[in-house]
C-alpha cells in the first residue's frame, strides 16, 4: 500500500497511519545482498590432508598427547603436517577437543557425614603450629576434641610433628576416657600424621573408626579449626613463645579455662565440662528458675512471655546431609554413629605431659618438665 500511495500522501504519513517504522519500510525496499557462500582458502589443507592429520593425531603413540606435544615430536622426526592451531581446528571439527594427556585422575572424595548425639561418640583432632622465639622455629600443639561437648579430651605440645607422638597421645587419651572398642569415631584431616600407618594400626587395634576430611576442605573439620581460632584470638595469646615451657604453660592455663569456664554459644552457653560430664540439664534447670523468678517479679518487662534458657544440644553433625537424604526406608538416620553406653564420671584430671585438663594451670612449674627423648629432636 505504501508503494502505491506514497506519491499522493507521502511516505512519512502513510508509515505513521499504518504504524510502521520508516526504517523498516526503507529496509524492505533495499535489495538484499546475496548470501556469501563459504569457499576454501587457497592455503587451506585439502580434505585428504585433513584426514591424514586426524589419523596421525589418533595414532596409538599420539592419542593421549596434546597437539603441542605431537607438533614438537613430528618436527624432531623431520616431518611437518600443519600448525598446532590447525591441529586443534581439525580436532574440533571431529568433536575431539578434550583432555588428551594421560594424567592421573584423582579419585572423588565423598564428604564425611558424622553424627554425635552424646559425648565420646565422635572426636576430632588436629595439629597447629605455635611460633617459636625466632623465625622458622615452631612448637606443635596436638589437640583432641569431642565434637558433641566441645570438651578437649587430650592435648600435647611437642617440638615436632610425628606419627609416633600422635599415636602416643591418642592411645593415652583413649585409655583415660575408657573408650570401649567399636564405640568411637576419630575424625581428622589428611595431614601426614593423621594418615600415617602407625596411627591407622593403633586405631584398628583399639577398635576405633577413623575418618578423614576431603583434601583441601577445612570445613570438613570445623570444630578443631574453631577451637584453634578461639585459642589464638585470646588477648593473652602471644605473638611468639619464648620456649617450650612457655608454650606448654600457656596451654596448661588455656585448656582448663576453655573446658570449665568458657560458655560456648554452640552449647546453649554452657561449658564443655558441663555437657561432657552430664551436668547440662541441671544447669539449665537452675537458669530456668532464675528466669522464672525474674518473670514473676516484673512480668511486664517480658513481652513474649516466660523466657527460657537456650536449648541443650541434641545432635552435632559434620556435614549434615540434606533433608531429602536424611532418612531411609527404616526411618533411621543414615549417618548415625553407634551409641555409647553410660558415661563414666570417674575420668578425672591427670597431671602428665599428655593431659586433658588440670585443676589449675597457674601452678604449673614451668621449666621443670621431665626430659623425654620423645619431645627432643
Amino acid at each position: 500500500m505504501i508503494r502505491e500511495k506514497w506519491r499522493l500522501f507521502g511516505i512519512k504519513p502513510l508509515c505513521a497511519a499504518l504504524g510502521i517504522a520508516r526504517a523498516s519500510y526503507y529496509r524492505s525496499q533495499s535489495a538484499r545482498a546475496p548470501q556469501r557462500t563459504e569457499r576454501d582458502h587457497p592455503r587451506a589443507l585439502s580434505v585428504e590432508e585433513r584426514h591424514g592429520v586426524l589419523g596421525v593425531l589418533n595414532e596409538e603413540r599420539f592419542c593421549d598427547r596434546a597437539p603441542a606435544e605431537v607438533y614438537a615430536t613430528l618436527l624432531d622426526e623431520g616431518q611437518y603436517l600443519c600448525s598446532e592451531r590447525t591441529m586443534y581446528r581439525i580436532l574440533k571439527e571431529n568433536h575431539q577437543v578434550r583432555e588428551r594427556r594421560d594424567q592421573l585422575r584423582h579419585p572423588h572424595y565423598a564428604a564425611p557425614e558424622l553424627l554425635a548425639i552424646r559425648p565420646n561418640e565422635v572426636w576430632s583432632w588436629d595439629i597447629t603450629k605455635l611460633l617459636g622465639p625466632t623465625k622458622w622455629t615452631y612448637f606443635y600443639l596436638y589437640v583432641i576434641l569431642d565434637i558433641f561437648s566441645r570438651y578437649v579430651v587430650g592435648w600435647m605440645v611437642a617440638y615436632r610433628e610425628s606419627a609416633e607422638l600422635a599415636q602416643r597421645l591418642i592411645q593415652e587419651t583413649l585409655e583415660r576416657q575408657q573408650i570401649e572398642p567399636g564405640k568411637l569415631t576419630l575424625h581428622a584431616d589428611r595431614g601426614s600424621s593423621m594418615t600415617s600407618k602407625p596411627v591407622a594400626f593403633l586405631l584398628a587395634e583399639l577398635g576405633v573408626t577413623k575418618t578423614h576430611s576431603r583434601p583441601h576442605v577445612s570445613n570438613d573439620n570445623p570444630y578443631s579449626e574453631s577451637q584453634f581460632k578461639t585459642m589464638k584470638y585470646r588477648p593473652e595469646f602471644p605473638d611468639r613463645f619464648g620456649s617450650y615451657q612457655d608454650a606448654r604453660g600457656f596451654c596448661a592455663e588455656f585448656f582448663p579455662w576453655y573446658n570449665r569456664e568458657h560458655h560456648h554459644s554452640g552449647l546453649g552457653f554452657l561449658t564443655p565440662y558441663e555437657v561432657h560430664f552430664g551436668q547440662a540439664k541441671e544447669r539449665r534447670e537452675k537458669r530456668a528458675l532464675v528466669l522464672q523468678a525474674a518473670f514473676e517479679k516484673n512480668p511486664d518487662r517480658f513481652v513474649r512471655g516466660l523466657p527460657q534458657p537456650p536449648a541443650l544440644p541434641e545432635q552435632v553433625w559434620i556435614n549434615k546431609p540434606k533433608p531429602t537424604a536424611l532418612n531411609d526406608h527404616s526411618g533411621q538416620p543414615e549417618a548415625v554413629i553407634s551409641p555409647l553406653g553410660g558415661l563414666s564420671l570417674k575420668n578425672g584430671f591427670h597431671n602428665c605431659p599428655i593431659s586433658n585438663e588440670r585443676e589449675s594451670g597457674r601452678d604449673l612449674p614451668i621449666g621443670e618438665n621431665q626430659p623425654s627423648e620423645d619431645f627432643v629432636q
